[in-house]
């Protein structure tokens, strides 16, 4: 696959799911993470959030802009790390744009509080593990590997590999 290639297959992957763990680094140096619900993804590697601004999140993130981050997705037989930095934004037309009532039963005041902001996650890399196939091909791997005796072979069952975004 070229790179074009691998962009899109991570952007397949995380376009559906709707929580991922953000991590990053505290005031005290700890890495800390925190579900989030994704807003966007642009898929050029942009991933967007929105939080409130005192959270200690944001306070942590504001503090080391840009933050370095991670930003993991889980799903089925897919996971994603993506790998970046973080920054506060204050836009309120995107958080007009990107509001909902899955926002509006987590926050206070709509995308008109400005203590609600954005978290921009600038992706550099990104590595997927993705398991094609149906849930009944894999447990055919599974059971055929101990009828038979032999280990598992990850390169059959599992699709990993590292992107530069």
């Amino acid at each position: 696959m070229s790179t074009d290639d691998d962009t899109r297959k991570v952007a397949e992957l995380i376009k559906d799911i709707r929580v991922a763990m953000l991590t990053h680094t505290d005031s005290s140096g700890r890495l800390v993470s925190h579900p989030m619900a994704t807003q966007e993804v642009e898929f050029d590697g942009d991933v967007l959030f929105i939080a409130e601004r005192d959270s200690h999140k944001c306070q942590d993130i504001a503090a080391q802009s840009p933050a370095k981050v991670n930003v993991a997705y889980s799903s089925g037989g897919s996971w994603v790390s993506l790998s970046g930095t973080a920054e506060i934004v204050d836009d309120r037309a995107k958080l007009e744009e990107l509001w909902s009532t899955f926002t509006d039963a987590w926050m206070e005041g709509g995308p008109e509080n400005p203590n609600n902001v954005l978290i921009r996650v600038n992706a550099d890399s990104a590595e997927f593990w993705d398991t094609p196939g149906s849930k009944a091909t894999q447990v055919l791997n599974f059971v055929k590997a101990k009828v038979t005796g032999e280990r598992l072979d990850d390169g059959d069952l599992v699709d990993n590999r590292v992107v530069d975004l």
